[in-house]
């Protein structure tokens, strides 16, 4: 809490009200540290639409991948703080791999200013329709009775999705080989196309294909169903009580950015989430719309990184 403390003491004592009269007068860019197509992708892309109007002047997306969301958020650390670069976040950039990666690049609360949550989504457990088991329970089975042969597909290191994989491994005793993609868009491809039979995925990218029955959800990760996959049960009403894992998005600015710039972009970001429009379409995409202020987001990326760095040491897990 520190860092945080200090950076909003810096921006209380730079920032001229100035700053923000003439914000934003061109175009701002809005990395998001994965590919295109995935989920993180899909949020950026709904608030970058919305912020264009709002602020009148174009918002455009700058899809930087790679390792886990690493090489995108560091890039983005490395920023004039002037409010015209800003970055799509989630837990995994945030509370994941600051603990996770030996030299991450960038510290959240050393190199970032909060500016506000978005969403929040759980990790579901989905599966090619072919392949035999529906259940947890079927799946820990299986696994059990062929130890080490079978794939489960994740998102790359430093996301949740491949934290939940771990963390099915360590709570089951299964053997089974994570196998990482570049994102979740890739994962989702390989999962319907069968070379993968098992993924831990979010639902924005496979969406429609759970709804037409061309993949199948066997678990939702998350306290409660999802209304839009109200058959689904979750990881604790299939035997695994305690096994949860949640994304929650937000957006972040380079540290020392100006206070009216952040207050501005918290504004309207708490507007365009907490309109019906927007909402409708984080719900469509499995999510839950997430509004706060700043300080409020900070304090969200604290609970999150303590949660997830205990899991990371106690797995011993480590990228170095």
């Amino acid at each position: 809490m520190r860092y945080w403390a200090a950076a909003a003491a810096a921006l209380l004592l730079a920032a001229a009200p100035a700053a923000a009269q003439d914000y934003p007068n061109r175009p701002i860019t809005l990395i998001v540290p994965f590919p295109a197509g995935g989920g993180v992708d899909a949020v950026a892309r709904i608030v970058a639409e919305k912020l264009s109007h709002a602020l009148g002047q174009q918002v455009v997306i700058d899809n930087r991948g790679g390792a886990g969301g690493v090489i995108g958020t560091r890039a983005a650390a490395k920023t004039a703080p002037d409010g015209y670069t800003l970055v799509m976040a989630h837990t995994g950039t945030t509370s994941i791999n600051p603990t996770l990666y030996a030299n991450p690049g960038y510290d959240p609360r050393r190199d970032f200013t909060p500016i506000g949550l978005i969403s929040s989504t759980p990790i579901v457990i989905m599966a090619h329709p072919s392949f035999p088991a529906k259940t947890i329970a079927e799946l820990i089975a299986l696994a059990k009775r062929e130890p080490g042969r079978l794939n489960i597909g994740t998102p790359p290191m430093g996301t949740g999705g491949y934290l939940a994989g771990e963390l099915f491994k360590a709570m089951t005793g299964v053997d089974v080989t994570i196998v990482l993609y570049k994102g979740t868009a890739p994962l989702t491809n390989d999962l319907l196309g069968g070379h993968v039979p098992v993924g831990f995925n979010v639902m924005a990218p496979a969406m429609g294909s759970l709804q037409a029955g061309n993949l199948r959800a066997m678990a939702v990760l998350g306290p409660a169903r999802s209304s839009l996959l109200p058959d689904v049960p979750t990881a604790a009403e299939s035997g695994l009580p305690g096994y949860e894992a949640m994304l929650h998005y937000g957006l972040l600015a380079p540290a020392g950015t100006p206070g009216p710039i952040v207050e501005r972009l918290n504004a309207e970001l708490r507007r365009l989430v907490d309109s019906e429009e927007v909402k409708a379409r984080i719900y469509a995409d499995g999510g839950d719309p997430l509004v706060s202020t700043p300080a409020e987001y900070a304090a969200d990326i604290d609970r999150e990184e303590a949660k997830w760095s205990a899991l990371i040491r106690k797995l011993n897990l480590r990228v170095e």
